[in-house]
């Protein structure tokens, strides 16, 4: 373990840049990092990603956020009280049950919401006919148990695959509730920023499915690479954030269909 620690910062870093960036936990980086160059099981490589992200390693992308005005204080509060109970099930779930169907399903559901980011029609049809970009969408004031379903939802991802729950948060409130990319992905990481995902690491803690140093030296590494990737994302404008983004869903949705 010891001659792994500069890597595991290293892998934090890398992960924290796409969280700072795009609003995910970071998790969809670690697991399969962990499963595949560190040789952990599944299971222990998801209880170490979701151990890693329960620490406030995004304070300094959401300051960042917070800073530039690129985040939604209500929505984040009662997302994140769903994502609590959410994370218990989605644990409970991955620890006993076989999740091929299930993480195939999920693929095909990033797949889809990578393909309305990208926007590969409408992007070649700019880019023909010379048209300017769309207009910042306008958010749609939803009510609180909308919200709450969302974190729900995300909770549940994040426990079952270990990924944080961005990867529902992010898509939910730009393509259903209309908001700015950068304001969905501020808003995301101030839902995850508490320790809403601790129900899920005790889950795999107690199943001894955990490695703490990892975890721990992962998390140093997400700190600082989630500022970057915040700053990254917020010199860009949003549309190019938001197909970005659509297009790392596309990659990653495969990793889920395929069992890569």
């Amino acid at each position: 373990m010891p001659d792994h620690l500069i890597a595991f910062l290293v892998l934090g870093a890398a992960a924290g840049i796409l969280s700072g960036m795009f609003g995910i936990g970071g998790g969809v980086v670690i697991v399969p990092a962990l499963v595949v160059l560190f040789g952990f099981g599944l299971k222990e490589g998801l209880g170490t990603s979701l151990a890693a992200l329960v620490w406030p390693v995004g304070i300094f992308a959401v300051l960042a956020y917070y800073r530039a005005g690129q985040l939604q204080l209500r929505a984040a509060t009662l997302i994140a009280l769903g994502l609590v109970g959410g994370n218990v099930l989605g644990a409970q779930l991955a620890l006993g049950l076989p999740g091929d169907t299930l993480q195939r399903i999920y693929g095909l559901f990033l797949f889809f919401m990578g393909w309305r980011f990208v926007e590969p029609r409408k992007l070649l049809t700019q880019r023909r006919n010379g048209a300017p970009p769309a207009a910042d969408p306008v958010p749609v004031e939803v009510a609180w148990y909308i919200l709450l379903v969302v974190g729900v939802g995300a909770g549940i991802a994040s426990g079952l695959f270990g990924i944080g729950g961005g990867l529902v948060i992010v898509p939910a409130l730009v393509v259903l509730l209309r908001y700015d990319q950068k304001r969905a992905v501020g808003t995301s990481l101030v839902a995850q920023l508490p320790p809403v995902g601790i129900g899920g690491v005790l889950s795999y803690y107690d199943a001894g499915e955990l490695a703490l140093t990892a975890s721990l030296v992962i998390a140093l590494g997400l700190l600082a690479g989630s500022l970057a990737g915040a700053r990254i994302a917020l010199g860009l404008p949003s549309a190019t954030v938001k197909r970005l983004y659509g297009v790392f869903l596309l990659v990653i949705s495969l990793r889920f269909i395929f069992q890569l």
